[in-house]
């Protein structure tokens, strides 16, 4: 399994343990709300190399 793939694992099992204890509107919140946060906190700079690499990846397999 790739890195990408063992962290989107890790998420959903984060969410539904969240769902479970807390609610399903804080989990939701904290669910969508983290990786939002972490994408803001980026610099401009960063945010565009990072948009590059997903449009990279998308043209490869062309």
């Amino acid at each position: 399994m790739s890195t990408s793939g063992k962290i989107a694992a890790v998420g959903v099992v984060a969410a539904i343990i969240l769902f479970l204890t807390v609610g399903f509107w804080v989990g939701l919140l904290v669910l969508i709300g983290v990786p939002a946060v972490a994408y803001l906190m980026l610099d401009p700079s960063q945010r565009r190399r990072l948009r590059g690499v997903s449009g990279n990846r998308k043209r490869i397999g062309r």
